[in-house]
């Protein structure tokens, strides 16, 4: 598996297909292959003629595990993909993000305009907004003390349950992952948003109670364009077939 480094953090990633580049972001306490492999969306985007660079967030999958949060701000995570375009020699790439992949995209459009020929925030809508949430998951040191306690059963709060599942099963480093909580979860401003200039597609399930409306997002970015995927909670929309439909015409239509 291929890898680089970035400020003396080792982070993975996977580069298959020829094509136009789009670079995949994933979720909290995901990885690429559970977010973006094995929903299909490799296969899906290669298929469609794509090169598809996917890594793994620090504190995730096969990335360095990091243990101070602050480390994890949303800005540094950016950065990593970033570096990881100047590593492969790209000026220039779409991006998918999904969750906490999403807001990481959307500071690297603030961050990087020109890095970025357009954007996918899949599973997360208006909660990337500060008067939303805190960053679209609820309290976040609830759920961090569910990602350490000592077992599934010591956990009551049904978001935190969710998540610590969901660590289990991806095996993930879940110390690590607390730290990236703790660190990683910031907003943008309604201001900061509409500063947003990169054709933009705004992915939410109809059932997510995590995300906020992609409509109210989508409103404040000009041009920008917003999808409802039916009947799909935050989980389960990552591999929808409608979810991936529709980036498939984006990416075919945006300029």
């Amino acid at each position: 598996m291929p890898n680089f480094a970035h400020d003396g953090v080792e982070i993975a990633f996977l580069d298959e297909g020829r094509g136009e580049p789009i670079v995949l972001v994933h979720g909290f306490a995901s990885n690429k292959e559970v977010n973006w492999v094995s929903p299909g969306w490799v296969l899906t985007l290669t298929g469609a003629g794509r090169r598809v660079i996917a890594l793994d967030n620090r504190g995730h999958g096969a990335s360095a595990k990091l243990y101070n949060p602050a480390a994890y701000h949303s800005s540094i995570m950016a950065e990593d993909v970033r570096a990881l375009l100047d590593h492969l020699s790209l000026p220039r790439a779409d991006v998918m993000g999904y969750s906490m992949g999403a807001r990481i995209t959307a500071y690297l459009v603030l961050a990087h305009p020109r890095r970025v020929r357009s954007a996918v925030l899949g599973g997360l809508g208006f909660h990337l907004v500060g008067e939303g949430g805190i960053g679209g998951l609820g309290p976040s040191e609830t759920i961090a003390r569910g990602l350490e306690a000592p077992s599934l059963a010591d956990v009551t709060d049904a978001t935190a349950r969710l998540f610590r599942s969901f660590a289990e099963q991806t095996r993930s480093d879940r110390r690590a992952l607390a730290a990236c909580l703790r660190g990683s979860r910031q907003t943008l401003s309604r201001a900061e948003v509409s500063r947003i200039a990169v054709p933009l597609l705004v992915a939410v399930g109809t059932k997510d109670l995590i995300a906020g409306s992609p409509h109210e997002l989508a409103a404040l970015v000009p041009g920008a364009q917003a999808l409802e995927i039916p009947n799909r909670d935050h989980m389960l929309a990552v591999g929808d077939k409608v979810f991936k439909a529709g980036v498939l015409e984006f990416l075919k239509l945006r300029p």
